[in-house]
């Protein structure tokens, strides 16, 4: 297929997100388009864009996850493509099939794949049925007790209760026996339900503190995929990433590279395009298990980007008009040094509640070796209707101590005033024992808190 050239492309998302994907469109030469909702309207990064447009009210379903709205944008600015970025419609398959039904490029992969990985249980049948591992789990569960009674037993408890057509942690419930879990089912299904319109539940068994492992994929429209390695996402709170980094600490290359290459020789055989990242488990006993495949760029594309100087944004924008993946990648690229991502979200660092209210001092340091990502500036307002991260904060190092030595000082520089914030946290776990020996895993961010209630 012959590569297409773009003009112009409208972002369809906000903060940092819209921030970095801006930024990609205008060092490629290419216009931006930025739309907003009424919430969003002072925001710093709109003045970035070559034009920015209202899409709506402040809740996403009248403003971010309105389809018709974000098309019409598209329609007024002339945009010839959309870049969804993370997050609300970067995962809809039928946004995907009308952006493109419009004429325009959807940067993101095909909506046929995007359909195939949305449910997480179809997605896990197809990819074991391209040689994927994958540990127990069940089909999408019926309504009786009996049915549902069986499937924990046949997997073992304790097992996971999840949404198939979710993310994010949403609905995700551990049981421990069958009454835990004929509850969790109950729960789980109304909750999916109601947050992503699908219904459907299955079970997993659920691995005590295993790693969080997942494997970054670029793919052409020809049927090319490679792997830019892997990121451990293993440090978590209540199935929500807190700190990410590349290479995944603990792990020989050998391992982590021969898993990289069967994945993407999976995908390959898939016909996979675009972007695409492979979330694993990990445990010593049960090596890689697949857990989901994200149909998107990730939030924490960041690190991967530190360690090969790739700009991802820039390969996925590429790839989605239609290049080939070896003038995209002319090079294998290589590992360089170590990075690691920290999230900062305005919430209370003990409850972890969200903390919206104003910015009044917003002063995020810099440094050798630091970056940040961020769609707010001193004296804009953290609302309530969006995901509470405020920033990224990214230190690359020569090696994972200088890294974290980076990092832990730009938290500690950093000065933030009128919302709290997890930066106490976050500096918690970077001088954890266990975090600086590497021993990273699920259940860490839990043993962090219980240490901090131990010496109060």
């Amino acid at each position: 297929m012959p590569a297409r050239s773009i003009s112009t492309i409208l972002v369809a998302n906000r903060g940092a997100a819209a921030m970095r994907v801006i930024r990609a469109a205008k060092a490629m030469g290419l216009k931006a388009v930025a739309v907003y909702s009424e919430a969003d309207a002072g925001l710093p990064y709109l003045a970035m864009a070559d034009q920015a447009l209202p899409i709506g009210g402040a809740a996403p379903r009248e403003s971010y996850l309105n389809q018709e709205a974000l098309l019409e944008a598209m329609r007024l600015s002339g945009a010839d493509a959309l870049h969804p970025g993370y997050g609300f419609l970067s995962e809809n398959a039928e946004f995907a099939a009308k952006v493109e039904a419009s004429g325009a490029v959807f940067i993101g992969p095909s909506p046929h794949h995007i359909d195939a990985m949305g449910h997480k249980a179809r997605a896990r049948a197809l990819m074991a049925g391209h040689g994927m591992p994958v540990g127990a789990s069940s089909a999408v569960l019926g309504e009786a007790a009996a049915e549902i009674a069986a499937a924990g037993a046949a997997i073992g408890y304790p097992v996971m209760v999840k949404p198939a057509g979710g993310g994010g942690g949403i609905g995700m419930l551990a049981a421990k026996d069958e009454a835990e879990l004929l509850a969790a089912v109950s729960r789980a299904r109304s909750m999916a339900a109601r947050s992503f319109g699908v219904p459907d539940i299955y079970l997993e068994k659920l691995l005590l503190r295993p790693r969080h492992v997942e494997f970054q994929i670029l793919a052409d429209r020809a049927g090319n995929a490679t792997h830019v390695f892997e990121r451990d996402c293993s440090v978590q709170r209540r199935h929500q990433k807190v700190i990410e980094e590349a290479p995944a600490p603990g792990l020989s290359h050998a391992v982590t590279r021969g898993m990289a290459a069967r994945v993407a020789g999976i995908m390959a055989a898939m016909d996979y395009d675009v972007i695409g990242t492979v979330e694993t488990l990990h445990t010593d006993a049960d090596g890689f298990g697949f857990l989901e495949v994200n149909t998107r760029l990730q939030v924490e594309h960041a690190v991967t980007e530190e360690v090969t100087g790739l700009d991802l944004v820039r390969c996925q924008i590429r790839l989605a008009c239609g290049e080939a993946l070896s003038d995209v990648l002319p090079a294998a690229p290589e590992i360089r040094g170590h990075a690691i991502q920290a999230r900062i979200y305005a919430e209370d660092p003990v409850r972890m509640f969200p903390s919206p209210g104003p910015l009044n001092v917003f002063r995020l340091a810099g440094g050798d070796g630091i970056r940040v990502e961020t769609g707010y500036a001193e004296g804009c307002t953290v609302t309530p209707f969006y995901d509470p991260m405020i920033a990224k904060i990214i230190a690359h190092g020569a090696d994972r101590a200088q890294a974290i030595a980076r990092l832990d000082a730009a938290l500690a520089a950093s000065h933030i005033e009128g919302v709290k914030t997890n930066i106490p946290l976050l500096r918690a776990i970077l001088v954890f024992p266990d975090f600086r020996a590497g021993h990273v895993h699920t259940g860490l961010v839990a043993d962090v808190l219980e240490a901090q209630k131990a010496v109060a």
